[in-house]
């Protein structure tokens, strides 16, 4: 008689382990404006380190409604999906110890892929050295100014054009994570998605510049995938507003349009402070 078949584990996805998992709170990051907690989270046999931003914890904002800011760090992950970047950690919205709120995969950084990635810079001079974007002149002491510059680097461009989509308002170079394996993650998305213009960015450095091939094709991929009764339009649906989505397809769709960067309005401070 032959032994029975072994049936291999199944696989854990990282979206599952987070939206199913127990959570355990290990601490608090101390430097974030609003609670953010250090969880693990363990799911059949697989852990995992997380970060838990529970709602309960957000600090009101005059621009964005309360207790939103949640649900709008896991459109933009959707929104990230969507466009087949894979730029944001994988990100749900769920349960917790201090009620609802995001959970999204925590990322290590390690100091040695900070240092081998060199995304940001402040140069002497006015103009960016050959494989540096310019952003514009900051203020570093002293009297003195230095040129803000950020990497040429592809996956700057892609987030880039995501910003635009999302409009976020505060991507800071904090918000920008190496990791060991060369790919580059992008974190804290709370405030985007709303309807007015709000894209404050360190990434300028392709303002006006034609988008690339692959960013069009992204962008008319994710047009479709926002109309109406669309998967994409229904999930976004259970996390923003009826006039966010209409402002996101018209962002969307100006991008497609002009096929260029987007460039600073001038109604709204352009780079985020402390821009680091």
């Amino acid at each position: 008689m032959s032994a029975p078949e072994r049936i291999p584990p199944r696989s854990v996805t990282p979206q599952e382990l987070l939206a199913k998992g127990e959570l355990t709170v290990r601490g608090r990051v101390r430097e974030a404006s609003n609670a953010v907690l250090y969880c693990t989270v363990e799911y059949e046999g697989v852990t995992a380190a997380c970060v838990y931003k529970p709602v309960a914890g957000e600090r009101p904002l005059w621009d964005f409604p309360d207790g939103t800011l949640a649900q709008r760090e896991v459109a933009a992950y959707e929104l990230s999906e969507a466009m087949g970047w894979g730029l944001i950690p994988p990100t749900v919205l769920r349960d917790g110890p201090y009620g609802e709120g995001m959970c999204q995969l925590w990322i290590e950084t390690p100091a040695e892929a900070v240092e081998e990635a060199r995304l940001l810079a402040l140069v002497d001079g006015e103009e960016a050295g050959p494989g540096w974007k310019a952003v514009g002149f900051a203020e570093v002491g002293e009297d003195r100014t230095a040129l803000l510059v950020h990497a040429d680097d592809e996956r700057l461009r892609r987030l880039a054009v995501l910003d635009a989509v999302i409009n976020n308002g505060d991507r800071k170079g904090g918000h920008l994570l190496p990791a060991a394996d060369g790919r580059l993650w992008a974190i804290d998305h709370g405030v985007t998605f709303n309807a007015d213009d709000k894209l404050r960015t360190l990434l300028w450095g392709w303002a006006g510049e034609p988008l690339t091939d692959e960013a069009l094709e992204a962008l008319g991929r994710l047009s479709a995938d926002l109309t109406e009764g669309r998967p994409l339009a229904v999930r976004l649906a259970e996390l923003i507003t009826a006039a966010e989505i209409d402002a996101l397809r018209e962002r969307v769709a100006e991008l497609l349009r002009t096929g260029r960067h987007r460039e600073p309005s001038g109604q709204w401070p352009a780079i985020p402070w402390p821009p680091v």
